[in-house]
């Protein structure tokens, strides 16, 4: 009862809901039977359905569900009672289809000021600040070119801001974007450690791209869940990115950056949304097969050709559309292991519905004995798509991908590109969705993903862009393994020895 103000706010945002949302449902259970155990109900997952429920969840009208806003707890609220229409149960806290959470964010002030000579800097407009610090800095700033040992040689950083262009490219494998951002921390620490009081990134033409489509990530600053230590107030020399137009003007000598940095830190509420359908035999429908999503995206943004709303359509209401297909399915047709389905909020955020639900599952952890994650599932080439944590040191069960794999052969016959979950692929993919943190706690854990494209986290990734009929197919191939985990007798084997490589 303790958020049952929030979830009324919420409700009066989708007035038709009122009063549905929170019914329970009566759901008949057929009796278990051979025939329950073998015959499946894939013919309830439907590529019109599919279509109709993302293109309502990724229209503007639910303003890209930016976990932590109204928008997200708005569209949760709707897949509430979509869920409801499937049949499904309530599986949430206190008999609803709701766990409520609480997200920790720690981000700037707008009284914070920031200015270099005679320029003025509009934090999050005309630049950004990486970290959000608590900071007052009056020094001389100093440019290093590249802040290669030769450059730094002949300048003593020590007590000043240092300004340093942003060059070269990843030796290492990793992506050019980990590579830029990496150098906020691993360039900008050794700055610091030589006495430097603040740096200041600038773009090249090669990052200036990558400012352009991230460095509005910087803006919200940094969530979590309450306590944990990336959302403390923290007070360390500031590190700032600026655009590749004021490569002409830092350069110049003589110039003093003075800025004044607040942090603030506060909570609000965020919501896992979690149903199932019961088994039908007595002792396996105490176990579950965790079907996984995340229903949040980036909200509204600064615009990009003329369109500020990241409407998420691949990420993710192509996974939030296959999991209530899935739902009917399970609806028509019952396992006899219990099917529970888990939409969790603030993925965007930084997994953090997954990590609380995972920690605080409204069922027993151990009953949970596998998580199938979807995430992205309806574009690039119609034949291929990617299992992760199929290979290891990310494949926590051979047992159950051998079931996937099987699935897929039995379904769509997917290609199967395995270069994305190898540790040394440039993305860090696995380590980018729901199923983390279960894999983390041991528990069988895979990823049906159609991977990265152009469109990705920006404005573009709308419902019109999506491959329906290859949407169609990752659902029956996400189906299809449940189904097959649901009804075997033993539970998904779990790796023995399995260690993350971090």
């Amino acid at each position: 009862m303790k958020h049952k103000f929030l979830f009324l706010a919420a409700l009066a945002l989708a007035a038709p809901l009122v009063g549905q949302a929170q019914q329970k449902t009566k759901v008949k259970v057929k009796p278990a039977t051979a025939a329950s155990s073998s015959t499946n109900a894939e013919s309830a997952i439907k590529e019109a359905d599919i279509k109709r429920d993302l293109f309502a969840l990724a229209g503007d009208h639910f303003r890209g569900r930016e976990g932590g806003t109204l928008d997200e707890l708005k569209a949760s609220v709707w897949l509430a009672d979509q869920i409801r229409a499937t049949g499904m149960l309530p599986a949430g806290d206190d008999g609803t289809y709701f766990q409520w959470f609480h997200l920790q964010r720690t981000r700037l002030t707008k009284a914070s000021t920031l200015r270099i000579g005679s320029h003025e800097i509009k934090l999050n407009q005309d630049g950004a600040v990486t970290a959000p610090t608590n900071a007052s800095v009056n020094a001389p700033l100093v440019y290093v070119g590249t802040g290669s040992p030769a450059e730094l040689a002949k300048v003593d950083v020590k007590g000043k801001a240092v300004a340093v262009q942003i060059a070269g490219a990843p030796t290492d494998g990793i992506s050019y974007r980990r590579y830029v951002f990496g150098k906020f921390a691993g360039q900008a620490g050794e700055l610091t450690k030589a006495g430097a009081v603040a740096v200041v990134f600038v773009s090249d033409a090669p990052s200036q791209a990558l400012y352009d489509h991230w460095s509005h990530v910087y803006e919200r600053g940094r969530y979590s869940l309450p306590g944990v230590a990336s959302t403390r107030v923290v007070s360390t020399p500031p590190v700032m990115w600026l655009p590749a137009s004021a490569a002409s003007w830092v350069q110049q000598p003589g110039q003093q950056l003075i800025a004044n940095l607040q942090v603030e830190s506060f909570q609000y509420p965020s919501v896992n949304i979690v149903a199932k359908m019961p088994g039908t035999d007595a002792q396996l429908k105490n176990e579950y097969v965790l079907f996984s999503t995340h229903q949040d995206h980036d909200g509204v943004r600064a615009p990009i050709a003329g369109d500020s709303i990241y409407n998420g359509a691949d990420d993710n209401a192509t996974g939030c559309a296959a999991l209530l297909a899935i739902m009917r399915a399970f609806k028509q047709q019952p396992a006899r292991r219990s099917a529970l389905f888990v939409y969790q909020g603030s993925e965007e955020r930084g997994l953090i519905g997954s990590t609380y639900f995972s920690a605080h599952p409204t069922v027993p952890q151990s009953s949970i004995v596998a998580v199938l994650n979807a995430e992205m599932m309806g574009r690039n080439a119609p034949d291929s798509a990617a299992l992760l944590g199929s290979t290891p040191p990310h494949m926590n069960s051979s047992d159950l991908v051998k079931m996937a794999l099987a699935a897929n052969q039995a379904g769509p016959k997917f290609k199967l590109d395995t270069e994305w979950d190898k540790p040394t692929h440039p993305e860090g993919w696995y380590f980018r969705s729901d199923h983390l943190p279960y894999a983390r706690l041991g528990i069988p854990a895979i990823m049906y993903t159609s991977l990265l494209h152009v469109d990705y986290h920006t404005p573009r990734d709308e419902p019109q862009r999506i491959d329906y009929n290859k949407l169609l197919h990752m659902t029956q191939w996400v189906y299809l393994t449940g189904w097959a985990v649901a009804n075997r007798t033993a539970p998904p084997a779990r790796e023995p020895g399995f260690k993350l490589e971090r």
